[in-house]
């Protein structure tokens, strides 16, 4: 049960870092990280299934894979855009969260320009 390791590692690192808020709060920060890292280090595996579940259904609908390859990138980078603004805001600062938030938003947006413009073509070729 990956879950159960996913669930123990939080609640260790929440303790730790409980205790070390008290006498070097300067540490925190690393300890949420290192936590974050070991466990995206955890679902690795499971990220690495998805991705080929995907790929193969991508290749039997046939499917573009370059839009896959798109939607993938999406994904991780709203992942870990979402891991970074975590981490800043649990460190106080909300200010560079919000602006690391915008850029993850900006970049989904123009990674996501040749979905959307075959999607608008496909629509105006079914329009009379």
């Amino acid at each position: 049960m990956d879950i159960i390791k996913i669930i123990g590692l939080g609640l260790t690192s929440l303790i730790i870092i409980i205790v070390l808020k008290q006498y070097k709060p300067e540490f925190v920060i690393y300890v949420s990280i290192l936590a974050g890292a070991l466990i995206l280090f955890f679902v690795m595996d499971k990220l690495a299934a998805i991705i080929n579940l995907l790929s193969s259904l991508a290749q039997k609908a046939n499917i573009n894979s370059q839009f896959l390859g798109i939607i993938l990138k999406i994904t991780g980078i709203a992942i870990l855009t979402e891991y970074a603004v975590s981490i800043c805001k649990d460190s106080g600062e909300s200010a560079i969260a919000n602006k690391i938030d915008m850029g993850g938003k900006i970049i989904i947006i123009g990674i996501s320009i040749p979905i959307i413009s075959t999607l608008l073509e496909t629509m105006l070729k079914i329009l009379p």
